[in-house]
């Protein structure tokens, strides 16, 4: 691993499917991340994809590059625009330092209306 090196692309489909269950798995029963027309009532297109699972695809997306003995010190994500059924989410990574043993990872997940998620994972380097 060194600075400037990129992770190559990962796309996830997202269903209906994926946006309930990963709520559900995740303990979340918020209605916008399971009942359409709640959610359309609260204003939103359709359901969305909740943090929880956003944070865990970051994480996939880095430890599968990575390898499945990474140590994850560390992640620091914003959400942007929501990720809707029928919408694919591509994520994107760079190395962006290495200090003391420790990897910065610059992560971006993008969908069409913009980028979902931002942020930074922090590996053993």
């Amino acid at each position: 691993m060194n600075v400037g090196d990129t992770i190559p692309e990962w796309s996830v489909a997202i269903t209906p499917t994926l946006i309930v269950s990963t709520a559900i798995a995740t303990r979340d029963f918020q209605d916008v991340h399971h009942d359409r027309d709640l959610a359309q009532g609260h204003g939103s297109k359709d359901i969305f994809m909740n943090i929880l699972t956003s944070t865990g695809l970051v994480e996939r997306f880095v430890t599968d590059w990575a390898g499945g003995d990474t140590d994850v010190r560390g992640i620091a994500i914003r959400l942007g625009a929501p990720a809707y059924p029928s919408d694919t989410l591509t994520f994107s990574g760079t190395v962006s330092a290495i200090e003391d043993g420790v990897a910065v990872i610059e992560v971006k997940g993008a969908v069409s209306l913009g980028d979902h998620v931002v942020g930074t994972v922090r590996v053993s380097a």
